[in-house]
């Protein structure tokens, strides 16, 4: 199997991570998840999915798709790359072990099949205001917040490349 390949078979659909879910959980496998739009990935993400991963064995990342993007209203130019190449990207990345693309405002749907063991997101939320929050702790998982990289954002890059910083 090429590389390519393999990156293309860790973009999964939600049959496919029902599967994958099935062997790690039977594996005894910790199940970490976590999403964002990862719009021009930089060094903030690295560190922050890194992180994500050290909590357990299994990063599962879900990515906004276009459509979903658009509606969280970060700008009317984004995303700035489109949803294959944004999940493409992160399931390059050697500690992903799936992406799930989801079209939905939250990923909350995603979560109730996921059923992490630990749900990550940056620590800009408040632990009971993250989406997915009853679903972990109804099965007794955890719910992490890791602080961003000072000094990173897809929107400040965007504003440095269109000259307005």
């Amino acid at each position: 199997m090429t590389k390519s390949e393999l990156i293309s078979k860790k973009i999964m659909d939600p049959e496919t991570l029902s599967k994958a879910l099935a062997v790690w959980k039977f594996m005894g496998k910790k199940i970490v998840f976590t999403n964002g739009c990862f719009d021009l990935l930089h060094l903030g993400h690295i560190d922050y999915l890194s992180k994500a991963r050290d909590l357990g064995h299994v990063l599962i990342v879900g990515v906004n798709t276009d459509d979903s993007v658009k509606r969280l209203n970060k700008g009317i130019n984004r995303p700035i790359t489109n949803q294959i190449s944004r999940a493409t990207i992160i399931a390059s990345l050697f500690f992903v072990d799936a992406v799930v693309l989801f079209d939905q405002d939250t990923p909350y749907e995603l979560i109730k099949l996921v059923q992490p063991n630990v749900l990550v997101k940056g620590s800009d939320y408040k632990p009971e205001e993250i989406v997915g929050y009853d679903v972990v702790m109804a099965n007794k998982g955890e719910i992490i917040t890791i602080d961003f990289l000072e000094g990173y954002s897809t929107t400040s890059i965007e504003q440095k490349i269109r000259g307005n910083q």
